[in-house]
């Protein structure tokens, strides 16, 4: 057999994964962060608020026994506020979900390794108890370090993490049982906890924004110079 048809039958090495854009997501996912700052600060003004004002003569919202007083204004403008700002943090979450979505997938290509994490993590980890102590951390990591092995994780992932955490176990932060009236009840009584939970997801909030820009450059960087020899994937 000539080497002609020898080359002929050899099929062709697939081509990588391709490399998908990272920077609109991360536009957007800080555009998204920055909306729900903006939503804390309101919601930490009207805790001031009602701090300021003082419970009613008649006591709290909820009078116990499943008996309720009708809400003064204030009070019913609370609840409007913290369900915008819950509206608010859910199409954040989803920004920041599709931006490390990308980022995943273009660390698979550039890498040519499996992530750690699948994409049953990616989603759940945040929502399981007890792993969701480490694993959105690891998914974020792993994506990083994948790419850049001999670097050292950027400083900032692991204050975003501590500071994420903090606003997530502080008790009147992003996930806490307390219905919107019995926050009002502790605006009343002791609101310096629920300006600290506040000020913790805003400062939460601030150093995922820079998280995502830190790791976006790099991997962009990278990206770009795999455009220029045409390796691992198609260059976006």
């Amino acid at each position: 057999m000539s080497d002609q048809e020898t080359s002929d039958q050899t099929p062709a090495s697939a081509p990588g994964p391709a490399l998908r854009p990272v920077r609109g997501a991360a536009h957007r996912a800080v555009a998204a962060l920055a909306v729900a700052a903006l939503a804390w600060v309101v919601r930490a003004v009207w805790h001031v608020r009602l701090a300021m004002t003082g419970q009613p003569a008649s006591g709290p919202p909820d009078q116990g026994g499943g008996q309720h007083r009708p809400l003064t204004a204030l009070e019913d403008s609370y609840h409007q506020v913290s369900s915008v700002g819950g509206a608010v943090t859910v199409l954040c979450a989803l920004a920041f979900l599709s931006w490390l979505d990308r980022v995943r997938d273009n660390a698979r290509a550039l890498s040519g390794a499996e992530p750690r994490y699948g994409s049953f993590w990616l989603y759940l980890g945040w929502i399981l108890p007890v792993v969701n102590l480490w694993i959105p951390r690891g998914v974020v990591a792993d994506a990083h370090r994948s790419v850049f092995p001999d670097r050292r994780l950027p400083a900032v992932v692991n204050w975003w993490w501590a500071l994420w955490l903090a606003g997530l176990v502080g008790g009147a932060g992003l996930i806490y049982t307390d219905s919107t009236n019995e926050v009002i009840a502790r605006a009343y009584t002791d609101v310096l906890p629920l300006l600290a939970a506040d000020a913790v997801i805003v400062a939460a909030a601030g150093t995922a924004a820079l998280m995502i820009r830190t790791l976006t450059t790099a991997q962009q960087r990278r990206m770009d110079e795999t455009a220029l020899t045409g390796r691992p994937g198609t260059a976006p």
